[in-house]
């Protein structure tokens, strides 16, 4: 007979999709909280500083929202997934803009999608009738995860989306803008790029960010290095969404069942 019993604890798995602005690790984050029960995604771009705080680029004297030392709120980020780590829920001011920004739909299989959610559905009875854990999936997506050693630290599984600086470009060219963290604002603030804002700013700060996570600082075909532990790089443009969401899955099917 399955034990009636309230599950014994709330065990919290962070979930990092990282990689470059128009990489996809949005969309994927998306897919993921469709299947995976209880679930829940953490902006890292909700944490930006207030516009009037984005530091002056030295050389063309427009503001850097991309440079990782001022992009982001660090010491906010950091105690943000702390908290949700040994709380299991979203402190209940936090604010996000996500659903401001343009939204693209990338489809995945039907077949892939509800196998994986009855899987997932099936796990989570196994270990709530059983008495063992509730789990509470955060999947914190965002373009500079694996800059800060304490943000890596915090993250259970690593993910990242690799996809070639000239789709990147276009991608971002094809936008229309950005709405920034505004806490205060429900609307958030538009940030549009200026002329040169990617060849300029975008992609020397994503290079530079990401130089020490893979060999010989190549952030285009580079094997992971030492600095990210376990991470999964995915080869967007071989792959498809469908395989993405496969693949994570599969990861993360075997993390939950690890004691």
């Amino acid at each position: 007979m399955p034990n009636d019993a309230p599950p014994k604890k709330t065990r919290v798995i962070l979930v990092g999709v990282g990689g470059a602005t128009c990489s996809g690790k949005t969309t994927l984050a998306k897919h993921l909280k469709r299947i995976l029960p209880d679930s829940v995604i953490i902006h890292q771009d909700d944490f930006a500083p207030p516009q009037e705080l984005i530091p002056i680029h030295p050389v063309y004297k427009v503001q850097d929202w991309d440079s990782a030392s001022g992009a982001i709120s660090w010491p906010k980020l950091v105690n943000f997934l702390q908290h949700v780590k040994e709380t299991g829920t979203i402190p209940p001011d936090h604010r996000s803009h996500d659903h401001l920004n343009e939204q693209k739909e990338v489809k995945v299989d039907d077949e892939v999608r509800n196998r994986w959610t009855e899987v997932f559905e099936e796990l989570r009875k196994e270990k709530e009738e059983n008495g063992q854990e509730k789990i509470v999936w955060g999947l914190v997506d965002g373009f500079l995860l694996y800059w800060n050693q304490e943000v890596i630290d915090q993250l259970d599984v690593r993910i990242f989306l690799r996809v070639p600086e000239e789709i990147l470009r276009k991608r971002r060219h094809e936008r229309h803008g950005y709405h920034t963290a505004v806490q205060s604002d429900p609307e958030g603030t538009l940030w549009r790029d200026p002329p040169g804002y990617w060849e300029q700013i975008v992609y020397p700060a994503y290079v530079d960010a990401h130089r020490d996570v893979f060999v010989d600082g190549d952030v285009e075909e580079g094997k992971p290095g030492s600095k990210v532990s376990g991470l999964i790089v995915l080869e967007s443009l071989k792959t498809g969404m469908s395989e993405e969401v496969e693949r994570c899955c599969t990861v993360l099917e075997e993390v939950a069942r690890k004691k």
